[in-house]
Parts: structure tokens; C-alpha cells; sequence
């Protein structure tokens, strides 16, 4: 490796713990102080209503660089004290960030004061103000395509691709500490609706470009449906948003989904959203919960949009959820397992 390329490739990303860190107290205390510590204090409290409710299954909607920033210890610890039945996510965060470090590569300490160009001539690419290696993205990609020439061809939901992920990083992973690879061992389903827009989306073309005949797909429409189903079978359902984008709008539609195929859906119970994007250009991040209450999918009697970046906002609210305990009390559902076994809904 270039000498230059491994001054810039040294410091790795270390991710947050924050089991070991009670932040319960101070969250607390921010519900008697004002403007986003407030209204941080509320979602926490709200997130933790969603993991008392018995009834109701958690979706987590994760947009944006989230573990490249080193918050995936956070998000496998969801996953792992079962605080989450179901994740939809950007392809980025599941390929090109966890899945990449479960194969053994790193993020690294950067810098956003740097030359672009000489990072382009190094194959060293930029998130803000962390590094990757671009070759060893390659690697990740070519990865997907041997996953993919393994399997039968035909059409397979995101999920089911990134069950098989899962599977990959159990015998051959180097590194056990994986969002995908945590979701493999819980059956927790991983949905990525745009899932071509990431290294997946490269590796698949590469694998559809060197085979003869029948190849792998990804069928988004399949993803929609399995998402709804887990929607409609459910007694309650809570969604915890970091960003938004896709995953927000994906998980918001399955109530309107599920009336389409006539069903009384019952709008999604309690919500949280982390954003610092602004609602007055109509995007997508940025609107409001109340907003999606228009829309017939969100309730607004527990809601709570915190306007923070997320490395700040998610570590406080998970530790607040998981330092009071409501989660032990919490059942391991394994959707992605009920989703295997076929439909149990009965047509309405």
C-alpha cells in the first residue's frame, strides 16, 4: 500500500458502547430544560412505551451514514436485547458499511480539510470527515456477486438476499460485531428497498452481466408486500426513524398498503424521528410525523421529532431504552422466520 494512502487509512472508527454508560438520569433531566433536549427526553420516553407495549413490534428505518460514523454497536445491540423486530435500511448502511466491516475492512479517522484529488489518485474515498478504501470496497462488491452466482436463480426480496448475507458472514465473517450478521442469528428481517444503490447493486449487475441464462433479481414490489404482511399480522406497531428518505416513506406506506388490500390497519402507534433535515422544502426526511397522520399512517398521541444528528440523538435515546430495562420483558419475534414459512394472513 502507498505510504501516503496508509498515513490516511491508520485510525480506525470505533463504535459507541453504550451499555457501560447509564444516561437514564441525564435524559430525564433533559425533560425539565427546553428546546431538543426536551424533545429528546420525550422520544426517549416515547421509545421506551414502544418497548413496554407487548403488543407491538418495533421497526427501525436507519438512513444515511450511520455506521461508517461508528453507531453500528448501538444498532446491534438493538437487535440483540431485542429492542427491534425489523429493520429497513439504505443499501449503504447494510452493504457498503456493515456488511464491509464484516468481512474485516475498516472506516477510518479522516478529515473534511483534505485534498479530494489526491484522495481519488489513492483510491481513498470520503464520508464527511472518514476514510474508506475503495479497493477493499471492491472486494465487497465482487463478494455480493459470488453470493449471488451461489444462489437459485429467481427473484428474491432484499431480505431474503441479506438472510443469505447473514449466512455468508456466519461461516466466513471476520468480524462477529455486524448489524446483517446479528440479524442472521435473531431472524430479525432487513429490508433495503432501494437495494441496487449500493455495492449490492454492483455486485448483482455483476452477476447478471457474466451469466448465462436465468439470474438472481431483486423484486422491491416483494419487499413491499413481506413489510405490509409483518404490518397487518401484528397487534401494534411502533417505527423508530434515523433520517428518511426510502426507509421513513417504505415503512409509513404499509398502513395504506394494508387497507389497498383491504384491511382495517391500524395506524402505526407510536413514533420517533431523528432528522436534521427541514420540512419546509416538502422532503421526505424532513416532514413531520403529524404530517404522516394526514396521510393515514402515523398516530400523533405518541410522537416525537428530534431535531438533532443522529451520532448525538441515537446513543442518548438506545441508552435510555436499554439502562431502564423495558426490553427484557420483551419477546424475540423472528418475523424474518414467519415470513420463510409462507402467508398466515388470511385474505380479509
Amino acid at each position: 500500500m502507498n505510504q501516503r494512502k496508509k498515513e490516511l487509512l491508520h485510525e480506525p472508527i470505533e463504535h459507541i458502547d453504550m451499555k457501560p454508560i447509564d444516561v437514564s438520569r441525564l435524559v430525564d433531566g433533559m425533560q425539565r430544560m427546553a428546546f431538543t433536549a426536551r424533545d429528546l427526553s420525550t422520544a426517549a420516553r416515547c421509545f421506551e412505551l414502544m418497548l413496554k407495549d407487548k403488543d407491538c413490534g418495533v421497526f427501525l428505518g436507519v438512513a444515511g451514514s450511520l455506521v461508517s460514523a461508528g453507531l453500528k454497536q448501538v444498532i446491534v445491540d438493538m437487535v440483540d436485547c431485542n429492542m427491534v423486530d425489523a429493520i429497513v435500511s439504505t443499501g449503504a448502511i447494510i452493504v457498503d458499511q456493515d456488511f464491509f466491516e464484516g468481512l474485516g475492512f475498516r472506516h477510518y479517522v479522516g478529515t473534511k480539510y483534505v485534498d479530494d484529488e489526491e484522495l481519488r489518485q489513492l483510491a481513498v474515498d470520503r464520508i464527511y470527515d472518514t476514510f474508506i478504501d475503495e479497493e477493499e470496497l471492491k472486494q465487497c462488491d465482487m463478494t455480493v456477486a459470488k453470493i449471488a452466482a451461489s444462489l437459485p436463480p429467481r427473484a428474491y426480496s432484499s431480505r431474503e438476499f441479506i438472510r443469505e448475507m447473514g449466512r455468508h458472514l456466519d461461516a466466513h465473517g471476520k468480524d462477529e460485531n455486524s448489524i446483517v450478521h446479528a440479524c442472521y442469528r435473531k431472524g430479525v428481517p432487513i429490508f433495503c428497498p432501494a437495494f441496487s444503490d449500493c455495492s449490492a447493486g454492483f455486485g448483482l449487475v455483476h452477476h447478471q452481466w457474466n451469466s448465462q441464462g436465468e439470474v438472481v433479481r431483486i423484486d422491491s414490489v416483494k419487499d413491499f408486500l413481506e413489510l405490509t404482511r409483518l404490518k397487518v399480522e401484528l397487534p401494534a406497531t411502533g417505527i423508530f426513524l434515523v433520517g428518511g428518505g426510502v426507509p421513513k416513506n417504505f415503512i409509513q406506506d404499509t398502513v395504506v398498503c394494508g387497507e389497498v388490500l383491504g384491511y382495517d390497519t391500524p395506524l402505526h402507534r407510536y413514533a420517533v424521528q431523528i432528522t436534521v433535515a427541514d420540512e419546509r422544502d416538502g422532503g421526505l426526511s424532513g416532514s413531520t410525523l403529524k404530517e404522516a397522520h394526514s396521510w393515514g399512517k402515523v398516530d400523533t398521541a405518541h410522537e416525537q421529532m428530534v431535531y438533532a444528528e443522529a451520532t448525538v440523538a441515537l446513543p442518548l435515546i438506545f441508552g435510555y431504552g436499554y439502562h431502564r430495562g423495558a426490553w427484557r420483558e420483551r419477546p424475540e419475534r423472528r418475523l424474518s422466520e414467519r415470513l420463510d414459512a409462507g402467508p398466515a394472513t388470511a385474505k380479509p
